[in-house]
């Protein structure tokens, strides 16, 4: 009965509109009272989730690539982009695609990726003849390969969520090759669609340009080395990386491309702010809401029910590639992360499947999930920065989401896409 409270409450308020972090902990509030423990229990487990020292790394990567993207290097990431891809069929959406990728690895977030590179690159494209649908397709889904390229928040996230037994430089490895994957996959499709829709291609503009063009992005591009580097070589830990990001954001913004205003350096602060004490809400309210899980047993009943309908890893992969795909389409990614994580990884553990492996699965499940209604926050931003309804871009997103799925199936059932970069470094 406990279950079907739990549950319930949190399906009934999701469903009329509630936020989710008070889905999440109103529903443990009242499954607590129906068992009689002390209401306290629950404001103990928000605030033991929201305490993690590691968690501090989260609000410093966010305020770190908000100053990166106000103070000039999206424009200068997307400029370098053109430059590389721009002379390919439907030009446009590739650069959209390499420029997500390149932001991804300064900002770490996709709903980032999504509002800064679609901001500069949708009204282009829309100038250009490309269709508003097309342009808010590509952005929104090249956004989330921010998730799995390092400084990626969700990969920490996961870290936290599996009780730090799982490394943070380990996952950021191996997101590596699965995040180029996927924009691979995503340049593709952008091609694919480009052709049938008759969309031009433009023309290259010279070694010497895009030396240029890399010149002015190098500064934002060391970024991604030194966080991936640092944390990797054990030179400092990810908390102490999301603080040398910032610092060398601010540098960076201030001292060589000179564009962070005093006014977008105010914006940028209380954005972080904003930002942290939404996320940490969520994941104090999945905290408790996910002891709960395990405090009835959850874990073990789901490895129960799995074994009963088949023991073996591909099998119980796909299952839970099905499951994590129909909770992406309600629940965003945070608390997803935090709640899934303690019922699944004993399951996968289980069976044998690795814990930073299934990590980049659930991560691009999860990611996945914020490109569907009806709670989809990168396609929202996406349709918002397009000023086109979620009904026309749902329309023709499915390649764009076929070819993610495709990725995930990838990763999913070859494991060395993940696990081979992060072994490299263990000889």
């Amino acid at each position: 009965m406990e279950l079907w409270i739990l549950f319930g409450v949190f399906s009934v308020l999701i469903v009329i509109g509630v936020p989710v972090a008070f889905c999440l902990g109103i529903a443990s509030l009242a499954t607590v009272l129906y068992m009689g423990l002390p209401p306290m229990v629950v404001f103990q487990q928000i605030n033991s989730g929201m305490n993690a020292f590691s968690m501090i790394a989260i609000p410093f990567f966010i305020y770190a690539g908000d100053l990166m993207v106000r103070g000039g290097i999206a424009e200068r990431l997307i400029r370098f982009a053109a430059s590389l891809v721009g002379h390919l069929r439907g030009g446009l959406g590739q650069v959209n695609v390499l420029a997500s990728t390149f932001l991804g690895g300064v900002s770490g977030s996709a709903i980032a990726d999504a509002s800064a590179v679609g901001g500069i690159m949708i009204p282009q494209m829309e100038k250009r003849g490309y269709g508003k649908d097309y342009a808010v397709n590509v952005t929104v889904n090249a956004a989330i390969i921010a998730l799995l390229i390092p400084p990626s928040h969700n990969m920490i996230l996961y870290s936290i969520a599996a009780g730090g037994t799982v490394s943070v430089a380990d996952l950021f490895t191996a997101g590596i090759i699965p995040g180029l994957l996927l924009a691979a996959a995503l340049m593709l499709t952008a091609y694919w669609v480009a052709v049938r829709r008759g969309y031009p291609s433009g023309s290259f503009p010279g070694i010497a340009a895009v030396g240029t063009y890399l010149l002015a992005a190098f500064p934002g591009l060391c970024l991604i080395f030194i966080i991936f580097g640092g944390v990797r070589s054990g030179v400092f830990t990810a908390t102490e990386s999301s603080c040398i990001a910032v610092f060398y954001a601010l540098l960076v913004t201030t001292l060589v491309y000179r564009e962070l205003t005093w006014k977008d350096f105010i914006e940028a602060t209380l954005g972080a702010v904003r930002t942290t004490s939404m996320v940490l809400l969520v994941i104090g309210c999945a905290s408790a809401f996910g002891w709960l899980m395990a405090f009835l047993q959850v874990p073990q009943a789901t490895i129960a029910a799995m074994q009963s309908v088949s023991d073996h890893p591909i099998v119980i992969l796909m299952m839970i590639n099905i499951i994590l795909l129909v909770l992406g389409t309600f629940m965003d990614m945070a608390p997803m992360v935090i709640i899934c994580t303690p019922i699944f990884l004993p399951v996968v553990s289980a069976f044998g499947i690795d814990p930073i492996h299934f990590g980049v699965i659930l991560i691009l499940n999860a990611g996945i999930g914020l490109n569907t209604p009806p709670v989809g926050s990168v396609l929202f931003v996406g349709c918002a920065v397009g000023k086109i309804s979620i009904g026309e871009v749902m329309k023709t997103i499915w390649p764009f989401l076929g070819a993610s799925v495709f990725v995930l199936l990838l990763i999913t059932y070859i494991p060395a896409l993940s696990l081979w970069l992060p072994s490299l470094f263990h000889h």
